[in-house]
């Protein structure tokens, strides 16, 4: 994803653009999290097979050390499988399906529901290491030769968990979406420009794939908003609620402005008590608290991109005090603003 630059300069405040304020504000995290692909494979399977998966936390150093957090999405290609949390009831998924599992806990993808674990989760983890550094074919066959047939891509991305990443915490531990017409109308495009690249492989595969997996990640999000918005209140249900995502678009637009809930209020349109209340509702904080919440992801990109001293990192989000950024910071993240750039 683009990097950010060593200072944050203003940008176009979209809250008045009747929709588009959800996307911006939702582009503006994504690009701020570090989202980036680290496996993109495909499974052609035949009865009976299981594959499963240890707790990310277990393997995520190992095949991307550079990432905070891993998650991984599996989409239905061909024919019907179960899946879902380890010790958990399977959920059914068949073609055009999709099953998340954001918050990097063991699961597994089966068929019939019941069959039996094939491997210890040491070789899952050799295998995801394996997968990561390109030793392995894109295309891997599972199962015991039967009669029915499953094919799904398996996605896993590396992100950015802390200081703050409001969409990781929006998520539920797991995620499915059921295939629609609607539904797979962007969606499919890049199914299919994944499955021929899996199996033809060029210059440059390797990248476009992990590409590729972003993107097709990017859309569940947008699937995920879209689908559970009336359900459940929450940092993403925000982005479509007009009054919080009109707040949430004014504060990253200028996260350094020195905000106060009576200018926020006036720029939205709504009484100090209104604002306060919907968006406690939807994002589970004040406003000021989830400014400070950004303000302190930004910051750690910074940190950890460019070169800019301390003091300019500070004045890039708001602090005019090194002192008052540090300590903001330190509580935030765990560790001091020196100490976060060099880990």
């Amino acid at each position: 994803m683009t990097n950010l630059p060593d200072r944050l300069p203003s940008r176009p405040d979209h809250a008045e653009d009747g929709g588009g304020h959800a996307l911006d504000v939702l582009s503006d995290v994504l690009s701020s999290i570090r989202l980036t692909g680290s496996m993109f494979f495909l499974v052609e399977a035949s009865t009976p097979w299981r594959t499963q998966a240890p707790a990310t936390r277990t393997f995520a150093q190992t095949v991307m050390p550079a990432a905070q957090h891993l998650i991984s999405y599996h989409v239905v290609t061909r024919g019907n499988c179960w899946g879902g949390l380890a010790g958990e009831e399977p959920q059914r998924l068949d073609t055009g399906d999709i099953l998340v599992v954001p918050q990097g806990d063991p699961y597994f993808l089966a068929a019939p529901p019941d069959a039996l674990q094939a491997y210890a989760d040491d070789v899952a983890v050799s295998f995801f290491r394996r997968m990561a550094a390109g030793e392995l074919p894109t295309v891997v066959n599972e199962g015991g030769g039967g009669a029915e047939k499953t094919e799904f891509i398996c996605g896993f991305l590396g992100c950015d968990a802390r200081p703050f990443n409001p969409i990781l915490g929006a998520l539920p531990r797991v995620i499915h979406l059921r295939a629609s017409a609607g539904d797979r109308d962007r969606l499919s495009p890049l199914v299919d420009f994944a499955l021929a690249e899996l199996r033809q492989r060029g210059q440059g595969s390797r990248e476009v794939l992990l590409r590729l997996s972003e993107l097709m990640f990017v859309e569940v999000v947008r699937r995920q908003l879209l689908d559970t918005a009336a359900e459940r209140p929450d940092w993403l249900a925000g982005l479509r609620d007009p009054l919080v995502a009109r707040v949430l678009a004014h504060l990253h637009a200028h996260p350094a402005r020195a905000w106060t809930l009576e200018e926020l209020a006036a720029a939205t349109g709504a009484s100090r008590s209104t604002l306060a209340e919907r968006f406690l509702q939807y994002v589970g904080q004040p406003p000021m608290h989830y400014l400070i919440a950004w303000r302190m992801q930004l910051a750690a990109r910074l940190l950890a991109d460019g070169k800019a001293k301390i003091r300019a990192v500070a004045e890039s989000v708001g602090y005019a005090s090194e002192a008052a950024f540090s300590r903001a910071f330190k509580k935030h993240a765990g560790v001091s603003p020196s100490d976060w750039r060099r880990h």
